[in-house]
């Protein structure tokens, strides 16, 4: 199975497990550019649990997009725990029952010796419950990166929603 084929399986699972609960899906994305939501929708019948999402790549789309604090921005960074806590929140107040958030370095540069390429966060969070943070440090290139963003996002969708039951 190759990669794009994970990812999609993943989200058929996603979305099975969203159906069964009558829930609905929504993303923060910025190192993936919109792949989870690409993934998501290219699976026939998602509008049924797949609500939506923002790709906030620059800083002040996360402002203005997600309401991400410009303070957080400033002593966290984009990359960070505390920004990808606030594009959970910002996502869930557009819509939605669970939100996943992604921001990360994909590179090739634009890597530190604290966030090195292929550091990531990602955030989930449910209505009504603190939002969970995990950083992963993924390994390839660019395109390998955010592949590998994607289908831990959705992992940690499944993950969540199979362990909350409504």
């Amino acid at each position: 199975m190759n990669q794009m084929q994970k990812m999609t399986h993943a989200a058929q699972e996603v979305g099975v497990l969203l159906q069964a609960k009558g829930d609905f899906l929504v993303t923060a994305e910025s190192c993936t550019g919109g792949l989870i939501g690409a993934v998501c929708t290219e699976i026939a019948g998602s509008s049924s649990w797949f609500f939506g999402g923002v790709i906030s790549y620059a800083n002040d789309a996360k402002i203005r997009g997600l309401s991400v604090k410009k303070e957080t921005l400033s002593a966290f960074g984009a990359v960070s725990e505390q920004t990808v806590k606030e594009m959970c929140a910002g996502a869930l107040a557009l819509g939605g029952d669970i939100a996943v958030a992604v921001s990360g370095v994909a590179g090739p540069a634009g890597g530190s010796p604290e966030k090195p390429v292929g550091c990531v966060y990602i955030g989930w969070q449910i209505v009504g419950q603190d939002a969970s943070v995990e950083r992963f440090q993924f390994s390839g290139d660019r395109q390998a990166v955010r592949e590998a963003t994607v289908l831990a996002a959705l992992n940690g969708v499944k993950e969540r929603l199979s362990s909350n039951k409504k």
